[in-house]
């Protein structure tokens, strides 16, 4: 992992348990392994515990490493540096996927009941008139009294999305091309085309992973779809939207949004998205950060105290389901 990486997620607490269960170097952090001392702690290393900004592990560093046998990793996707190498070289790998979907999932569900008492649109009208206002004329039914809600993707945090939407008055709405019907109502939700989906919609929240398929999965004609009114929640990856025809139905007012991911990663300073009243525009904090950040070394420190009890992973992470997923 980066070095800046490490002084975040390890604190004294994560040390501690670290060293406990691993014959571990606490001051050798490696974002690479082509350093004398990352290339000599390689040839004995039996796990990595990785996390973000670590090295592809491609054919030439599991050279390296003949004694390697899993690595554990403190977030949530290993696309980044887990390759085709590793699943040939039997490496048994951990993702905290399963951590880092809970704030994702909380921020979600927090924006969903905002959204749908367009909390942003009366702050600035109350901002700005100072007065009493009869909102209910103003924004008829609004409220989260039996609202659609359209979970795009049944990933890891789509399902905690709908776990957490189970308690309230919702309709809930679920589109996954590897999901079954019965599989959508023992979630909770009624499976459907993903057209009918944002056609049916008061909010939609896209959950599904970045892959060759999914890019700018809403296009303009689906945006086009969605009710007057309606909110799209991104916290997943920015190349799932087409950003320009979203900024273009958002300008006019029509739409809401509630983006914390975009493409690219920062905007450029003239992005309307930026002003617009109608928007909720974050810089990428629905997933872990702060003190969030502890759940997920945590959930590592116990997947490599299963390794250390000869246990299997309770997270593993399959080759066959990693190209269906984030």
């Amino acid at each position: 992992m980066a070095p800046s990486v490490a002084a975040r997620i390890l604190d004294a607490s994560a040390r501690s348990r670290l060293t406990a269960l691993s014959d571990v170097d606490l001051d050798l952090i490696a974002a690479d392994f082509t350093t004398p001392e990352a290339a000599a702690a390689l040839a004995e290393a039996e796990v990595l515990f990785t996390c973000w900004g670590s090295a592809r592990l491609d054919e030439a560093v599991l050279d390296a490493a003949p004694r390697l046998r899993a690595v554990v990793h403190a977030a949530g996707s290993v696309k980044h540096h887990i390759t085709d190498a590793c699943w040939e070289r039997g490496l048994i790998v951990s993702s905290g996927a399963a951590a880092n979907a809970k704030p994702v999932a909380e921020y979600t569900v927090a924006s969903v009941l905002l959204a749908n008492k367009r909390v942003l649109q009366i702050r600035d009208a109350y901002r700005t008139e100072r007065r009493s206002v009869d909102w209910d004329a103003r924004y008829p039914g609004f409220g989260n009294y039996r609202r659609t809600i359209g979970i795009v993707g049944a990933s890891r945090i789509g399902r905690r999305v709908l776990e957490l939407l189970r308690p309230f008055d919702f309709e809930l709405l679920v589109h996954d091309p590897y999901l079954t019907a019965d599989q959508a109502n023992a979630l909770g939700a009624r499976a459907v085309d993903l057209d009918e989906l944002v056609r049916s919609s008061d909010v939609v929240s896209v959950h599904a992973p970045e892959l060759a398929a999914t890019q700018h999965l809403l296009d303009s004609r689906r945006l086009a779809l969605m009710r007057d009114g309606a909110t799209l929640i991104n916290t997943a990856r920015g190349s799932l939207v087409d950003q320009a025809a979203l900024t273009a139905e958002l300008v006019t007012g029509r739409l809401n949004a509630v983006i914390d991911v975009t493409e690219p990663e920062v905007l450029p300073a003239d992005s309307p998205l930026y002003d617009l009243s109608n928007v909720l525009l974050t810089p990428h904090i629905a997933g872990s950060l702060g003190g969030e950040l502890s759940r997920m070394v945590e959930h590592a420190l116990d997947e490599l105290d299963r390794y250390t009890r000869e246990l299997p992973f309770a997270h593993a992470v399959e080759p066959e389901t990693l190209i269906h997923s984030a």
